[in-house]
């Protein structure tokens, strides 16, 4: 079946289809109308599930923690002010191994208030815990949000599991998805089986107080789940492709084999990236692009190039471009700061971008390049 969308209602619709139990909303924008239409689907009935109006993001992962706890299935998104507000809630669901997901429409920081789009509000979050998706269309919303299940549910993984897309670049932008039958769905996404859970009449003790070489151990193993959730993204991934004809893996390469340069960018970026090279192709231009599709666990092994052109939609004040820094050391990369704020990254841009870089120059465009 095909729908023509919006990505918060087809991530709505991904959830739905996931069937988890209880919900906890927090309404913010651009992220609002999620959580509004599973508010629908619940009201009428289309949709067995525990929907729970908190008074805040904090209150809305902390519900999600305690259902997880009780061996459920849990949804919620957020975006922006109000996942910074979730933080502390954040490391308590990773630490404590709850295959949570989460929709985070990615929108900029404040102050000054600003409602678009750019990827400080998640990346902020990348020692939490949580794995990281990041989506570049409508479709892959859908797909990465049922894939996220599977992949937090897994034994060897058992972490919460982050979707995050361009607020109203794909938010509120309405693109044509294949979405499977709800039969489909669950032949794929089983009945979710705890591991452990609190139980009233078993009952257990669990995130309380620990000496030091346990709360080690407690750390050890949550990165050690990290490195195997790269395996497992891999093999979910395939399997997911080979039922439904869609996978994307932890880097999309477009453009690769030959590339000179290949440039690295993520969500939205990423998408006009692909316009930006078929341009540059057509004048004889070797470029590629990586995509990068998840951010943690970073799968620095997967992008070795010889020269990479990084494009960050965020920064780390003092470092610098995010994803430039995890890939330092990767071969000779280019760094560039672009779209903070939602500003317009055309497929123009990234031509100059890719110009800049081949003259040995990089910087904040268009602001600042050395």
């Amino acid at each position: 079946m095909i729908v023509i969308d919006t990505a918060n209602h087809i991530a709505a619709l991904a959830a739905k289809m996931a069937k988890p139990k209880v919900i906890a909303a927090y309404p913010i924008t651009p992220q609002t109308t999620v959580v509004e239409r599973l508010a629908e689907y619940v009201e009428k009935g289309e949709l067995d599930a525990e929907f729970i109006r908190v008074e805040s993001e904090h209150s809305a992962m902390a519900a999600c923690i305690g259902a997880a706890a009780t061996g459920v299935r849990t949804f919620t998104a957020t975006s922006s002010h109000g996942l910074l507000l979730m933080h502390e809630m954040l490391h308590w669901a990773g630490l404590a191994r709850l295959p949570i997901v989460m929709v985070n429409v990615n929108r900029a920081i404040g102050p000054g208030w600003n409602i678009w789009s750019d990827l400080n509000d998640s990346m902020a979050q990348r020692d939490t815990g949580w794995i990281q998706f990041y989506a570049s269309s409508n479709q892959e919303v859908y797909d990465s949000i049922i894939q996220a299940y599977r992949v937090a549910e897994n034994e060897e993984v058992f972490l919460p599991v982050m979707v995050s897309y361009d607020g109203f670049v794909l938010s509120h932008t309405s693109m044509p998805v294949e979405v499977p039958s709800q039969k489909e769905v669950d032949e794929f996404l089983p009945e979710f089986k705890p591991s452990w859970l609190l139980d009233v009449e078993n009952p257990i003790t669990h995130g309380n107080i620990v000496p030091p070489e346990p709360y080690m151990e407690i750390r050890y193993s949550m990165e050690e789940a990290m490195r195997k959730a790269k395996k497992i993204i891999k093999e979910v991934d395939e399997e997911y492709g080979k039922k439904f004809g869609r996978s994307y893996g932890l880097v999309e390469e477009y453009k690769c084999e030959d590339a000179d340069y290949v440039i690295v960018a993520m969500s939205a970026i990423a998408s006009e990236a692909k316009v930006a090279i078929d341009e540059l192709r057509q004048r004889g231009e070797k470029v590629g692009l990586a995509r990068l599709r998840v951010f943690r666990p970073f799968p620095k092994e997967e992008l070795r190039y010889d020269k990479m052109i990084v494009i960050d939609r965020a920064i780390s004040p003092g470092l610098g471009g995010i994803v430039y820094n995890e890939l330092k050391g990767n071969g000779e990369i280019y760094s560039f700061i672009a779209g903070l704020g939602g500003v317009d990254v055309s497929y123009r841009d990234i031509e100059r971008i890719y110009e800049l870089a081949k003259e040995g120059k990089e910087g904040w465009y268009p602001t600042e390049v050395r």
